[in-house]
């Protein structure tokens, strides 16, 4: 039977439905990941939080090549990600859901291709229009609907390094080029899951206005209360699409 890998990050560090299931090591050519297995509504999940069980690992930390060719060893066709983010968009207000089906990538200095010239099987040009996959992106929106929860059908995601927050100068760059949301953890990603032909979807759940776009600071208490309160909706829609997808 076919996997699906769900990968996660800030505020949810386990989920539910894998309640008791134990991370184990899974060493790849590229170093170990923490994956977690367990079934969800009947299908199997390998679940992967990018910071550690205890937000320890920085975004730029995050081995993004292990945790995809984990994924991809471990018999994942899909991959369902979950982004929390900043709203460049001024309509998104925390606690709105978007999905992705873009995105422009300012970071620098991570492992962002399997095809570096280290590995073997020689270096691939991969057209990456597409990269967030139609279909499951469908099923997510058909289970929100369902249940009642609004969700944005598409959004732009702009990827810094992090941990800071962007400055209001780099968001309103990343406003030229259409981002509508700012996250650490999307790039390299979703390259890398196609890269390695894994079908990826994201889900953004915005829970801050980005910098510059309110006058209020940007603050962790805010971020936190606003996690505690909207991570159960990510939770439903992806409850009421697994089967599916």
């Amino acid at each position: 039977m076919e996997k699906v890998g769900i990968i996660a990050g800030t505020g949810f560090y386990s989920l539910p439905a894998l309640a008791g299931n134990q991370a184990r090591k899974v060493t790849t050519s590229y170093g170990d990941a923490l994956v977690t297995a367990g079934k969800w509504n009947g299908v199997d999940i390998e679940f992967v939080t990018r910071h550690g069980a205890d937000h320890s690992v920085p975004p730029s930390k995050v081995n993004y090549r292990a945790n995809i060719t984990a994924l991809k060893e471990l018999g994942v066709t899909r991959v369902i990600a979950i982004n929390v983010v900043g709203g460049i968009d001024p309509t998104l207000k925390p606690g709105d859901l978007s999905l992705i089906d873009d995105f422009v990538d300012f970071t620098s200095g991570r492992e962002d291709t399997f095809f570096d010239g280290v590995q073997p099987g020689g270096v691939s040009h991969v057209d990456v229009v597409g990269a967030y996959d139609q279909e499951i992106r469908s099923k997510l929106l058909t289970a929100a609907k369902k249940v009642g929860i609004a969700l944005r059908e598409s959004g732009v995601y702009a990827g810094f390094n992090g941990p800071r927050f962007e400055t209001p100068a780099e968001i309103r760059l990343a406003a030229l080029a259409g981002a509508t949301v700012v996250g650490m953890t999307g790039c390299p990603e979703v390259t890398l899951a196609k890269e390695a032909a894994l079908r990826y979807a994201a889900i953004a759940l915005v829970v801050n206005p980005a910098a510059g776009v309110s006058d209020l600071p940007i603050t962790m208490e805010d971020i936190s209360a606003c996690l505690k309160e909207a991570t159960g909706k990510v939770i439903q829609i992806i409850d009421a699409a697994i089967g599916e997808i």
